[in-house]
């Protein structure tokens, strides 16, 4: 496949392209810096170069990982000059990102045909923009054709519940809600068994944001996803972890936590618009070989993107105005 995939449109490049300007602008300050007045990566232009991916939220594993990967390639290649940094920046951490899907084949808010509904268990801190990034997922699956089925199971906050009422009422989608304090379980279970009577093709179920009382929050998941199962064995075919993409290295801590209590199988990295802290989204997919399939690139619903590896390091190194 080539670089630019072809379901990549040109409309979703330049919404990435603007979102990514933050964190853009800052890399290439530091790699212009990194470079200024070298024509060939020498073990200085590595060693600042080390320095920029450090200082860019990249993370220290992944930075590491990169430099040897770029010292590789010049051992390999006996000569590489500063101006093809960017393309063999791009290259290597293109292969360092853990892909949603093979080839990056992911369709735009499909779900598979066999085994509906498709079900999505929603983690993550409060915060982080887990509740409306539900509300955007719950757009962009009903826009492109499915029946979408909410569920509050975030009981612990009534502004939790009430926000994702918000968000049914806004995506006219069926929210299954109920009083503050319920058993969170008893939501999930409520929601899914309405969703597959009623033929939805996709549950998005939302849970409590604590990481405080880890055992508590294994305990509360188990529930839920035993619960569940009766109704759809497969169920959750998704367990999604939120993050917050402006935290820098407070998310690696945030992902890594979840990580060890419950199994994340994919990630969405949320406000990266409006940070200079992108570099977080190659560190976490890289250190947690969780594959990010989702990230936010502003308020609009139409600003939830699926993740596209090669397109989000693309814009990220690529200096031109075209």
């Amino acid at each position: 496949m080539g670089f630019f995939n072809k379901l990549f449109s040109r409309e979703k490049k330049e919404k990435l392209d603007q979102g990514l300007e933050k964190t853009k602008q800052g890399v290439w300050q530091k790699i212009t810096r990194a470079v200024a007045g070298k024509s060939t990566i020498d073990d200085e232009v590595l060693d600042n170069l080390e320095e920029v991916f450090v200082t860019s939220d990249v993370g220290v594993e992944t930075t590491l990982e990169i430099i040897d990967r770029i010292t590789e390639r010049v051992k390999r290649d006996k000569y590489v000059s500063t101006s093809e940094l960017h393309s063999l920046l791009a290259d290597e951490i293109s292969d360092m990102i853990t892909p949603a899907s093979d080839g990056d084949e992911l369709e735009d808010f499909q779900v598979p045909a066999e085994g509906r509904p498709y079900v999505i268990l929603v983690v993550g801190v409060n915060g982080v923009g887990k509740t409306t990034t539900i509300g955007k997922l719950a757009y962009q699956y009903r826009k492109a054709g499915n029946k979408v089925f909410l569920g509050a199971a975030d009981t612990f906050r009534a502004a939790a519940i009430e926000q994702l009422d918000l968000w049914g009422e806004r995506t006219g989608v069926t929210v299954i809600k109920q009083k503050m304090g319920s058993d969170p379980a008893a939501v999930a279970y409520d929601t899914v068994s309405a969703a597959k009577a009623q033929g939805a093709d996709v549950v998005i179920i939302d849970t409590a944001g604590r990481l405080h009382n880890k055992a508590g929050l294994m305990q509360e998941l188990g529930k839920i996803e035993k619960v569940i199962k009766r109704i759809v064995p497969d169920a959750p075919q998704e367990v999604l972890l939120v993050l917050d993409g402006s935290t820098g290295q407070n998310a690696y801590e945030q992902a890594r936590q979840f990580a060890s209590v419950t199994h994340v199988s994919a990630l969405a990295v949320t406000k990266l618009d409006g940070t200079a802290k992108g570099g977080v989204v190659i560190g976490i997919s890289n250190q947690q070989k969780i594959p990010i399939k989702y990230i936010g690139l502003g308020e609009r619903p139409e600003d939830l993107q699926i993740f596209n590896a090669r397109e989000f390091v693309k814009s990220l190194f690529d200096n031109s105005d075209n």
